[in-house]
C-alpha cells in the first residue's frame, strides 16, 4: 500500500461543477478582425493591413476555454454553443482591446466576467480586469505580443478568482431522489 511522501505534490482539489462558457459582448471595433490603436485614448482607428486571425472576442472566448479545461479543476467545461448542460455559465464584456500610442505604448485590455447560476439565474461571481501592458517595441508585432502577454494574464487571474469562489462556495450535495 503506497504511502503518503512530504515530496508528493499536494492532490487538486476538482470542484463537481459543469461550466459552460459564452460569449464575450463587445463594442463591433472588437467583433471584427481588425486591429484597433488609440492615440492617448482621445481618437480610435483600425490598421488597414493587420488584423487578426479572428475577432477578438472569439479569441479570447477560446482561451479563457482552454485554460479552464486544461486546468482540470472543474467536473467539465464546454461551450455555451455545444448541447451539454451546465450549473454555471460564464460569460462577460470586453471593453478594451487595443494599443494606446502616447510617450510610451502599451497594450490595453479591460474586460469584466461573470458566472451565472443556470439553475436560479443569479449572478454568483463577478470579476474585472484592466490592464495596461508595456510594448517592447514600435512594430505592430510587438503590440501583438504585448496583447497576448496581457490577455493570457487576464485568464489565468480569471480562472484564480474562480478557483478562490468554489473553494469558499462548496456545490450543495444533490438530494437523494
Amino acid at each position: 500500500m503506497p504511502t503518503e511522501n512530504s515530496a508528493d505534490p499536494p492532490r487538486q482539489t476538482i470542484y463537481p461543477v459543469r461550466i459552460l462558457v459564452g460569449p464575450l459582448a463587445a463594442s463591433h471595433l472588437y467583433r471584427e478582425d481588425n486591429i484597433v490603436y488609440s492615440s492617448n485614448g482621445e481618437s480610435m482607428g483600425t490598421y488597414q493591413y493587420q488584423r487578426w486571425a479572428e475577432p477578438p472576442t472569439v479569441m479570447i472566448q477560446d482561451l479563457i476555454f482552454r485554460t479552464l479545461r486544461s486546468s482540470g479543476r472543474y467536473r467539465s467545461v464546454h461551450s455555451l454553443r455545444s448541447s451539454m448542460r451546465g450549473e454555471y455559465l460564464l460569460h462577460g464584456h470586453l471593453y478594451d482591446f487595443k494599443e494606446i500610442a502616447g510617450s510610451s505604448m502599451v497594450g490595453r485590455v479591460a474586460m469584466a466576467m461573470e458566472l451565472r447560476d443556470t439553475n436560479s439565474g443569479e449572478t454568483v461571481w463577478t470579476h474585472s480586469y484592466n490592464h495596461d501592458e508595456p510594448v517592447a517595441g514600435k512594430d505592430i508585432h510587438a503590440v501583438v505580443d504585448a496583447l497576448n502577454r496581457n490577455v493570457q494574464r487576464a485568464a489565468a487571474e480569471f480562472a484564480s478568482s474562480l478557483d478562490q469562489y468554489f473553494a469558499a462556495h462548496p456545490l450543495a450535495p444533490a438530494p437523494a431522489q
